[in-house]
């Protein structure tokens, strides 16, 4: 697959939540991947409409009520919507049965720590949240098995990608030359500020185990000047992905931007914090057979 127009295509479901769902990965029929926008919900203030998470300080009853028009428009059931408390770091936990609906209603039966989801069980909803930094989306069409990670720019440096497909490998059996990969709206590489901390980062991340590699800084970054630069997490992401093992042609990657089109998205950097979240979500239907 290789992505030729903008894989994330924008509709309002019949539930009225705005989503952006991942139009190639479609042609997989038991499959639901996608991100939500920030309208068709039902929360007020500076988290309106359609803020999907807990920790903004807003009514658990309309986040609730906004993480239901969501479920509903993937495709599942308000009980099956599964989290993690995110903490910017690279811990992937193995979804089961018993864990459906973990973190639903509250922060606290959420896996804890926890910024990679994988699982094979059908009628279960990954979800995690999102404000400017990356989701990455990965499925398995041989083992059956899907995936999300949170990427800011520390999980990317602790490659967080590289730690799903690992596990999806560990623990399924999956190859990573059959794994599908996908790269959602987040702040875009014209927007992301970063300092030299940050870019010091990242070149030891280039510098780990290169091989025949020659990528370099420059390659992600543009230089601003006294220690500044802009950082493309998309590129990077995408270039972490690669080097697992993951087929370039196999990487759908966005061209939404969450800062410049706060119109469409939360935006943290360019709201100053003061917003909602949005939600990627990826789940295998029950009872659903691939085309």
């Amino acid at each position: 697959m290789t992505t030729i127009h903008e894989p994330f295509v924008r509709r309002m479901a019949d539930s009225g939540a705005e989503v952006f769902e991942i139009e190639p990965w479609k042609a997989f029929g038991e499959l639901s991947a996608g991100f939500t926008g920030r309208s068709g919900g039902v929360s007020e203030g500076f988290r309106a409409s359609l803020n999907c998470a807990l920790h903004v300080g807003d009514d658990p009853a309309s986040v609730a009520e906004n993480r239901a028009r969501v479920a509903e428009a993937a495709g599942f059931r308000f009980e099956d919507w599964t989290s993690g408390e995110q903490v910017h770091q690279a811990e992937v936990a193995i979804v089961t049965e018993k864990d459906r609906g973990r973190g639903r209603l509250d922060r606290e039966s959420a896996f804890q720590d926890t910024d990679g989801l994988l699982t094979n069980v059908p009628g279960i909803l990954l979800t995690s949240f999102y404000a400017d930094c990356v989701p990455l989306y990965f499925f398995d069409p041989i083992q059956r098995v899907v995936g999300l990670a949170h990427a800011g720019w520390k999980g990317t440096v602790a490659e967080i990608g590289r730690r799903m497909v690992e596990k999806m490998a560990g623990h399924y059996g999956s190859l990573p030359e059959d794994i599908l990969g996908a790269i959602g709206p987040c702040i875009g590489e014209s927007r992301y500020e970063v300092d030299g901390a940050v870019l010091d980062k990242v070149r030891v991340l280039l510098e780990k185990d290169s091989g025949n590699d020659s990528s370099s800084l420059s390659d992600f970054s543009k230089d601003l000047g006294g220690g500044k630069a802009l950082l493309n997490l998309k590129e990077l992401n995408r270039h972490i992905m690669i080097r697992s093992g993951i087929r370039p042609e196999n990487i759908q990657r966005t061209s939404w931007c969450t800062s410049s089109r706060t119109d469409l998205f939360f935006s943290h950097r360019q709201e100053n914090g003061r917003t909602g979240r949005m939600a990627s979500w990826i789940g295998l239907k029950e009872g659903g057979t691939f085309r």
